[in-house]
């Protein structure tokens, strides 16, 4: 956190959307009543260490991280908080004094600590009885989050119940002692905020958000008749594309479906981060279709798009801003478009804590090609990610240059791979190239027989002391566009 906005925020004091608490001796009650009603109004941020007045008392800092467990362990349990939140407090060092910040964003759903209603007044928690003022906050949120629209017909022989027991065991894998571990169907949509009441009308059932998480291609196709992705590679077709992939699934579906698009046509570069090795390319595009999925508005008619192109690879989607213009992790300011979605993401381990996936994004960006990316906040939100194949982080000098005679367009990244390799190590098995280039033994031999019937790779010799002989071959053809450059030379 910045040290000039938290000296600003202690000398402005308690508000609406801050409060402070001095946690001596650990989280009082009193601080789970602010995270629900910061939950229900407009969220806010929440100090550990900090008397009323603005001064800094601190928190043991040998203490603060056990601190946090304790926290994260109680508004992860559906006991105390209901529905369940994930939230990720941070350590904040300041003037010798240590402190725990907690951002808490708004939810779509109304919350409860310990079965109690609680909503924001100035700098107050006040506890919700009434009928009226119940119904008043369930209407409000309803106008805010289209995700929590309650579709009364929809039943469970509509949903993929098949997909429950993946996600109770993404959720174990991601904690392991996770509260949807033991639970029945009906308890865990009840737990993730997919089933509930409309308090303004009283119609009870599942909301969009478990139409758009578990529901059948179908009743999805009835709910939200535009949604899909369409991802497209405009490498050398650049006026329609070289290939396509129109995913109109359910979104846990649906991100599967689009990884595996961007892991057949982007360079997986080699990458180490203490010792470990990381796969750049699906850190980035992680995030990218994490981000398009679960933070698009479903019911504007704008198709999301997922581009790979020769420079840049990007994402679109309908967005509801909250700042138009850029976002870098300076002033970007977490908060969910669709927060019951974002949660189960989070939950189940294909999302991180709020704000991660922009540091992310610029972190892995500048290693990836050289360059930052853009995130535009607008009507529609881009996510815009400079490719350049030449560029490598580990390389030393930042180039690595590629066999200048190995072009090939309209070959997979595989196959260009294979050709590469073999261009210098002619008598390589085909385990040796499985291995460097990270495919299983079955693709190595299906890509290569693809190579040979292309006329790009030929086998010398006997299968025991022959040899391979690429075929240097310029290719730049595509049938759509009549254009064929080609010269042969063995």
């Amino acid at each position: 956190m910045d040290h000039d906005k938290l000296r600003n925020v202690l000398a402005t004091g308690e508000t609406v959307a801050v409060e402070f608490k001095k946690c001596s001796d650990g989280v009082h009650s009193d601080t789970y009543e602010t995270v629900c009603s910061f939950l229900n109004r407009y969220g806010g941020d929440i100090y550990l260490g900090v008397e009323d007045d603005g001064s800094v008392s601190g928190v043991p800092r040998n203490t603060a991280p056990q601190i946090i467990k304790n926290f994260i362990k109680m508004v992860n349990n559906p006991e105390v908080i209901s529905p369940t939140v994930y939230l990720a407090p941070e350590i904040v060092d300041y003037e010798e004094k240590t402190l725990i910040h907690i951002h808490v964003p708004p939810s779509s759903e109304v919350h409860s600590y310990k079965k109690t209603i609680y909503d924001r007044a100035d700098d107050a928690d006040v506890k919700i009885t009434a009928t009226g003022q119940i119904a008043s906050m369930y209407i409000r949120k309803q106008n805010i989050f289209t995700e929590k629209r309650i579709y009364p017909y929809v039943k469970n022989e509509h949903l993929r119940l098949d997909i429950l027991p993946r996600v109770q065991q993404m959720a174990v894998n991601r904690f392991q002692n996770h509260p949807w571990k033991s639970m029945d169907n009906e308890r865990l949509f009840h737990s993730a905020g997919l089933y509930g009441e409309d308090m303004a009308t009283g119609e009870k059932g599942y909301n969009l958000a478990a139409i758009m998480l578990f529901g059948r291609d179908e009743v999805i196709r009835s709910v939200v008749p535009a949604y899909r992705t369409d991802a497209l590679v405009r490498k050398v077709n650049t006026d329609r594309y070289d290939d396509r992939l129109i995913v109109e699934t359910n979104l846990l579906d649906s991100y599967e479906q689009l990884m595996v698009f961007a892991q057949n046509h982007l360079w997986d570069k080699f990458y180490l981060e203490n010792d470990a090795r990381i796969s750049l390319r699906d850190v980035i595009t992680r995030e990218m279709l994490v981000n398009t999925l679960i933070h698009r508005e479903f019911t504007h008619p704008y198709i999301a798009k997922f581009v790979i192109e020769k420079d840049r690879m990007f994402t679109e989607n309908a967005n509801r801003p909250l700042n138009n213009g850029v976002i870098t992790p300076d002033d970007f300011e977490p908060n969910p478009k669709n927060p019951i979605i974002s949660s189960f993401f989070r939950n189940i381990g294909l999302a991180d804590e709020l704000g991660s996936g922009v540091r992310n994004l610029y972190k892995y960006g500048r290693r990836y090609s050289g360059k930052e990316p853009q995130l535009i906040d607008g009507d529609v939100f881009r996510i815009i990610m400079p490719l350049d194949d030449a560029y490598s982080f580990d390389s030393g000098s930042g180039k690595v240059q590629l066999s200048q005679n190995i072009k090939g367009e309209n070959c997979t990244l595989t196959e260009k791979a294979i050709l590469d390799f073999l261009k210098d190590n002619t008598t390589a098995k085909q385990t040796d190239i499985a291995n460097v280039v990270g495919k299983s033994l079955r693709t190595i031999k299906t890509e290569m027989a693809l190579l040979r019937e292309k006329g790009l790779l030929r086998r010398e010799g006997t299968k025991r002391s022959g040899r391979w002989v690429v075929m240097e071959k310029l290719d730049a053809y595509s049938f759509d566009r009549g254009k064929v450059q080609s010269s042969w030379d063995v």
